[in-house]
């Protein structure tokens, strides 16, 4: 075929996905460049905020938001502002610092997980590889959902409190210093941003020091509940 004739066509660019972007708020120069390091790694793009977050986090998307639990007033704010917004509401909520009664403070905004300090890299790393696929929406690959909220645990003729880990329609996974047999029947109460509180009946499936895992008795109705606040909560 005769070269004047021929015609090469460019392949059309792919168009890129645009990235999944955390708010870090409030926090000085060491800091950031700590948590910016560390969530540009998983393919998470930080964003300083400095001034008005709670103004921002009305008006602007973001998949995730990390703050100081040390800042009681304006952590408040923040979170009451994302989840309050229909963009933000399922924002993955990272607190720093504070203890575990400092988060609880907090459980009705649903924070998903926590940096310790003083930050270490290392520890940082593994917790944003955690829960990197919930912030990029890779919801497919994650069946489990990473939050904290107090939850009554009510057992072997005891009655104790504990902070959930994560979330499945299926169970989840308890911070506690109590020690309960694996088998024990157990039942768990508990309430979570917009899911009001649910009390299902569950199975001790394993224990570790300080945590545990529960499965949720297949045949108590009431566990739809929560399946249903996943599903929600994913879709969304």
């Amino acid at each position: 075929m005769d070269k004047a004739f021929t015609t090469t066509l460019a392949p059309s660019p792919t168009p890129r996905k645009a990235a999944a972007r955390a708010a870090l708020v409030g926090f000085d120069e060491p800091q950031y460049g700590l948590l910016s390091e560390c969530f540009r790694q998983f393919g998470i793009q930080p964003v300083a905020v400095t001034s008005n977050p709670a103004e921002l986090l009305r008006k602007e998307k973001f998949e995730a938001c990390v703050l100081s639990l040390g800042k009681v007033q304006e952590s408040e704010e923040v979170m009451e502002s994302a989840r309050g917004s229909r963009s933000n509401s399922r924002c993955v909520i990272y607190g720093v610092g504070g203890s575990a009664q400092d988060a609880m403070r907090f459980s009705k905004y649903g924070i998903n997980a926590m940096f310790h300090e003083p930050l270490e890299r290392p520890a940082m790393l593994k917790l944003v590889r955690a829960t990197r696929l919930l912030v990029l929406h890779e919801f497919r690959r994650y069946v489990r959902i990473p939050v904290m909220t107090e939850v009554s645990l009510i057992g072997d003729g005891r009655r104790t409190t504990a902070t959930s880990i994560e979330m499945s329609s299926g169970g989840m996974s308890l911070k506690t210093v109590e020690d309960f047999s694996i088998g024990a029947n157990v039942e768990v109460s508990f309430a979570l941003m917009t899911l009001p509180r649910v009390n299902v009946r569950a199975v001790v499936s394993w224990n570790k020091p300080k945590s545990l895992g529960v499965r949720f008795d297949p045949n108590d109705e009431r566990r739809l509940k929560v399946k249903t606040w996943i599903d929600s909560y994913l879709e969304n």
